[in-house]
Order: C-alpha cells, then structure tokens, then sequence
C-alpha cells in the first residue's frame, strides 16, 4: 500500500492506524534547487543558525504532501520497512557499511551501539566533553552497566597515550576490567563543532585494533563535517566498527537517527530498540523526508560554504565586522559587529530577511547551512552592511 495524498490528508497526524504487509517500494529521487528543498519555493529566508533548513510545522506538512503528490509514501510499520527500510539501504550504502538502521534519537543510537559493542559489562572510553558522556543522562551506566572513562576534560581531542594509560591502569587492577569500545564524537557540539585531531585519530584506531577494542563513531554532524576537511563520509567512517549520523539537525526530519554498521551487530537491533521503547509505530513522516534531502546534499552543502566562506571575506573587509573562527571549526563562526547594538542590528537583519541567532553580549555564533544557496555571497554582504547603517532596516 502507498500513501497518497488523499489518504494522507484523512488519517491527519503522523502515521495513525498504519498496519503491516506493505511493499517494500518507496520513492527516490533528489530534491531540485536549494529553495526547493526546503519545501516551500519562495522562501527565501537566510537563516545563520542551527544545521538544517528550519522547517516550521506548516513547510514540513507541506512538503509531506508535494512528497505524497508526487511519489507516494510507502509507510513502515512499527519502523520496518517501506520507505524507512529504503532509507536505510542509502545510508548504509553511502556509509560503506553493511547495515543500517533508523533510531527516533542519536541517544538511542549512540546508547545501543557502544552496549552492542561492549557485548557485556566492561568500561568505555570517551570524551569528557561528548554528548554520550555530558547530554544522554548517564544511559550506558544505568540501563548497561558500561563505565564510561572520560579522557580529553574540556578539549575536543583526547590522545593515544591517554587511551594507553587507562588501558595499563585497566590490566593493573586488584579487580580486572576490561576496556571493550572506544567512543569518539566528530565534530564535537559542545566545542561549537571542532573536529577530533586527525593524527590523536589515526593513533588511537591503531591502538584500538592492537587490543581488540571496538570503536564507535559519533558521527551526528559527519556530513558537515566532510565539506571542510574534504574526507569522504564513507572513509571517515571506515575505521569505526558502528557510526551514528543524524537526521533532523541537517537532513530536516523532524526526528531521527541513522546507525550503521556490521550485519551482526545491526541485523537484530531492533530488539534492543523496542525494549528501550525506540520502535515507534510510524516512522515513516521522518523517514519520508530525511530521504528527500539525502540525495546531491554534499554538493548542495558545498555551495553553502563556499558562499559562506566568501561572506566572511567580504565582512572581514568591513572595518565593523570581526569574524573568530572556531580552531579545527566546520559550520560554526562567532561574528562581532562593532559600533551597534547587536540586538537592534540582530533585528534591522530580520527585517532584510536574514535571521541570526540570539548574541551573546555582543557576539553572535553564526551557523552555516543550505538556507545560504537562497542568496549570493555579494548579496548577503550587502545585507549585513544595510542592517549596520539602515536604522529603519528599509
């Protein structure tokens, strides 16, 4: 059974009623233009935070329906199959992983894989300043019985010889324990997305493979990432045993997670996912459209960049903008605007169309994402200046 549209507009909310036995065909194809994508053709506004496109309710309904109307749905049915099952198969493809698997939350996600990983109560290694150790309520401790060891204390990076010096302390114990999964977040949020040292990296999996550890990747912002340190997603991926990427903060679903892996450690999982309550009855309003982004999206986020890359320029050339780049930074930059208000220039901008997020005292942590190919570099610069000498925004 497809969903059309008139079906979909009779049943209201996301997924009420849907039952099993569905075909596996869902729908593919890439979104058009940057505009396009966002689900509704004439917005045009600029928004300079946050990852993804912003979809408020009435766009992402919208889309739903242009994806219905031109495609059809296939619904899963308490997440398998139909379009949430063909999401899957393209992400485990481009991941270069064997399997994948949707979750509703990357806690879920990052929580069922280093348990998976660990196959049994042992220590896990991760950063101090990651989500799975700071922001998922101590899940792995309470519901697995995994110690997490915490290295790298306010830095984005942790090092081979840390990882060493746990590991000689693990094996020198009166009581033995074992270190079974190494967790590592890239880019790192509570960094403002600075990126795991790529040398510590590549000596820590070394490490790792000489003990027999697992590695898990954090991977929520991977694909933001890949636009600036040029990696492909599926070798960034490669050295870790199972990856997590997110699908709302840039593939503009309203919830959910991708993790990929092994098939012995995603064929199953499940299980693991509805014993913790993850196996949502319709996942397919989720599915539908992260599914719809996903295709062309490097090469649409690379516009974005580029553009963004060239605005910095052209405000770094105006004696009131100063512009702090986040080190080792991807999508994240602080801006500063000397001479006004930022809250009353953070609203002169509004007014032109451009949003910028709440500053700071007088600084702002400007986002890039794809809502920058509605504009030209030239364009948005001309913007911001107009907001700093137009007192009226007009």
């Amino acid at each position: 059974m497809t969903l059309d549209r008139r079906r979909f507009l009779q049943l209201g909310s996301f997924g009420a009623g849907l039952t099993a036995g569905f075909p596996e065909l869902a729908f593919g194809g890439a979104p058009s233009e940057a505009a396009d994508a966002a689900g509704t053709a004439d917005d045009r506004t600029v928004r300079l935070s946050g990852d993804g496109l912003g979809l408020n309710p009435a766009q992402y309904a919208a889309l739903l329906n242009r994806l219905v109307d031109e495609h059809g749905i296939t619904p899963d049915s308490y997440s398998l199959g139909g379009v949430v099952e063909q999401l899957e198969e393209q992400f485990a493809r481009i991941l270069g992983k064997e399997r994948a698997i949707f979750m509703p939350t990357g806690t879920l996600a990052n929580h069922t894989a280093v348990r998976a990983l660990a196959a049994g109560s042992s220590r896990v290694i991760v950063q101090e300043e990651s989500h799975l150790y700071q922001d998922e309520g101590d899940c792995a401790q309470t519901l697995s019985n995994l110690v997490l060891m915490p290295l790298g204390q306010g830095r984005a990076t942790f090092t081979a010889d840390e990882v060493q010096h746990v590991l000689d302390q693990t094996k020198g114990a009166r009581v033995v324990s074992r270190v079974s999964v190494i967790s590592i977040e890239t880019p790192v949020r509570r960094k403002q997305g600075e990126t795991f040292g790529a040398a510590e990296l590549k000596a820590i999996v070394a490490l790792a493979r000489r003990e027999g550890i697992r590695l898990h990747l954090d991977g929520a912002r991977l694909f933001l990432q890949a636009a600036y340190t040029g990696e492909d997603v599926a070798a960034a991926a490669r050295p870790f045993d199972t990856v997590y990427v997110s699908l709302y903060k840039y593939f503009n679903a309203a919830s959910g997670a991708i993790l990929a892996g092994p098939r012995d450690v995603i064929d199953g999982m499940y299980h693991p996912r509805r014993m913790f309550g993850g196996g949502l009855s319709s996942a397919w309003p989720f599915a539908a459209v992260a599914l719809h982004h996903l295709p062309g999206f490097g090469d649409r986020y690379g516009r974005a960049v580029r553009t963004s890359e060239d605005v910095i320029g052209g405000l770094r050339r105006h004696g009131a903008f100063t512009i702090d780049r986040i080190p080792s930074g991807t999508n994240l930059f602080r801006l500063q605007v000397r001479g006004a208000d930022p809250v009353a220039f953070q609203k002169r901008l509004a007014q032109l169309g451009v949003m910028l997020p709440a500053p700071q005292r007088d600084l702002f942590t400007v986002g890039v994402n794809e809502t920058l190919n509605r504009t030209t570099a030239a364009d948005l610069t001309n913007l911001f200046v107009r907001a700093l000498t137009d007192r009226e925004g007009r």
